[in-house]
């Protein structure tokens, strides 16, 4: 059991299971979930679940569950509750009142780490935007203090002035925000513009599958790497050299399902270096039970921002991982997704949809040599057609470096 020091806040979590969807499935989104407060700086110390066909539209859960909620924060005097999914102002409204805690949705938890996480002036910007927009529908919220006084003369009008005073301060912050966001982006083109022809690359993915780490090792650089969610926010870009061919490598912020459409929005800029991209490198990793469910959320927020076309070599990272946790299966075990091995993985659709794929570890630096393989053939591919006189440059045959 961790001690709980004083910064560190004692939350639950609380998440639904809808009729589509398996227990299975609802304990990885918690786990999420908990990898996310977590990173945020909570301690989880509960988990509540219940099963609903939708969420209640007054409090998200139901009554009874809501009052079973309550209860437990007194006993353990617990300081916020979060929910795995995105509260209506109303909701979050009422539990505040019958929990009288701090209460957070997945949004919230979200914007908060980016918060923490942003150490540029172009992040900072993008997150203060996002929680802008986020706060502006919910500012009743703030101002209910004034409806448990009772008896003061005059106190419902100045609060519901004080509510437009406020919308409009936060209108014109989110306008100054997206005037600076604009001026931020026209640099950014510039220095785009700058880099010249050379071919790019993006390494692209969900949160914590291991970006960093494989940017480090073929850019031989220090890009921030550590095992929490969105340990990278802003977009780093590395010249790589493989034998005597280089382009441009980008690092991007971790995908990451929900992922708030505020957010999205506001970080449209970072992902340019995605959008701009000649190819994707899409890591994967493969230790993780829902990497399929990965998958498609990365390709549809891929397609959101109209990235969804381009060439794309799969990575799938972490073998070394996925053998640990596989390592006393017998051949007795019942054989389903769940114990395939990495033979069987290879052997999948994942090998055989026409796209390049490769299974490394970026930790222990396994099959790293055919990674990069991989890679350069892809660029060589297109480097040639952008620099047709440079054919010179293809007759050194690919030697392991």
């Amino acid at each position: 059991m961790i001690e709980t020091t004083p910064e560190t806040e004692k939350a639950v979590i609380v998440g639904l299971i809808y009729k589509d969807q398996d227990e299975k499935q609802a304990t990885e989104y918690l786990d999420e979930l908990e990898f996310l407060a977590d990173t945020a700086g909570a301690e989880v110390v509960k988990r509540f679940t219940q099963k609903l066909d939708m969420p209640n539209v007054a409090t998200f859960v139901g009554p009874g569950k809501l009052e079973e909620i309550g209860n437990y924060i007194k006993v353990v005097e617990a300081d916020t509750i979060i929910f795995d999914d995105e509260l209506s102002p109303t909701q979050l409204r009422n539990v505040e009142r019958k929990l009288s805690c701090k209460v957070l949705d997945r949004t919230n938890l979200i914007l908060d780490i980016f918060a923490r996480r942003a150490k540029t002036a172009h992040a900072k910007t993008q997150v203060e935007l996002a929680q802008y927009q986020y706060l502006l529908p919910r500012l009743t919220r703030m101002w209910t203090h004034l409806e448990r006084q009772r008896g003061g003369i005059g106190l419902r009008g100045p609060g519901e002035t004080q509510i437009e005073t406020d919308r409009r301060i936060i209108l014109d912050k989110i306008s100054r925000l997206k005037e600076q966001l604009k001026k931020i982006d026209k640099q950014k083109a510039t220095q785009r513009k700058n880099r010249g022809k050379l071919v790019r690359v993006a390494l692209v993915g969900y949160t914590n599958v291991g970006k960093s780490t494989i940017m480090n090792m073929m850019a031989k650089s220090d890009v921030f790497a550590e095992n929490k969610l969105f340990a990278t926010l802003d977009t780093t870009v590395r010249k790589v050299v493989i034998v005597n061919l280089p382009f441009l490598m980008a690092d991007t912020v971790g995908f990451i399902r929900k992922l708030p459409h505020d957010l999205v929005e506001s970080f449209k800029s970072t992902l340019d270096e995605v959008r701009e991209a000649d190819i994707l490198v899409h890591v994967v990793d493969i230790s993780h039970p829902g990497f399929e469910e990965q998958i498609d959320t990365v390709n549809s927020t891929l397609d959101e921002i109209e990235s969804g076309e381009k060439p794309v070599i799969y990575a799938f990272n972490k073998i070394d991982a996925y053998e640990h946790i596989h390592k006393d299966e017998d051949d007795l075990t019942p054989k389903t997704k769940e114990n395939f091995t990495l033979e069987e993985w290879k052997n999948s659709w994942m090998a055989k949809n026409n796209t390049p794929a490769i299974f490394i570890s970026a930790k222990k630096k396994q099959n790293i040599e055919e990674f990069k393989k991989i890679i350069y053939d892809e660029v060589k591919q297109i480097h040639s057609q952008r620099f047709p006189f440079n054919d010179y440059l293809y007759d050194i045959t690919w030697e392991e470096e």
